[in-house]
Parts: C-alpha cells; structure tokens; sequence
C-alpha cells in the first residue's frame, strides 16, 4: 500500500499544474498592457487582453477525483492494517 500511495502522489503532483491557467501567460499579457499603455505605437490597431481561460478539461477533473480517491483508500487500508498488527 505504501508504493503504491508514493506512485499515486506522484501523478497527483504531476497532474496538479493542469487544474490554473499558466501564471506567465498572464504575466506577459499584463506587460505588453502596460508597454502599450506608455507607448502607443507599439501595436497599431491592436488592443492587447488578457488571455481567456476556461475550466480545466473534464477528463483532468475525473482523473484527479478518482487519483485522491484511490490515495485515500489506499491510505485507509495501509492505517487499518496498522491497526490490525497492533491489535
């Protein structure tokens, strides 16, 4: 149980940056704002934006769901067995 749990994490903290936006994304879109703001020629005819950003993907919800899922029962049998020894 305690493998599988430190294999499970694993993917949990590989998978965690795809539920936010990208942070530098924003950023650069903030600056070219601001360089925009300062000069005005830089884009011509161009209004720049903030970058949109939705959800994450459904898939990536229901993986992540059913990884902390199996990472808590998992955890469950490994404290139970414990338990059990103890007894």
């Amino acid at each position: 149980a305690g493998l599988f749990s430190a294999v499970n994490s694993a993917f949990l903290g590989a998978m965690l940056p795809n539920l936010s936006p990208i942070p530098s994304d924003t950023t650069n879109a903030l600056l070219i704002m601001i360089y925009h703001q300062l000069n005005h020629t830089t884009f011509p005819g161009q209004v720049p934006s903030l970058p949109s950003w939705d959800s994450p993907l459904w898939t990536t919800i229901w993986t992540q769901t059913l990884l902390y899922a199996s990472l808590s029962a998992s955890l469950l049998a490994a404290l139970g067995a414990v338990l059990g020894k103890q007894w």
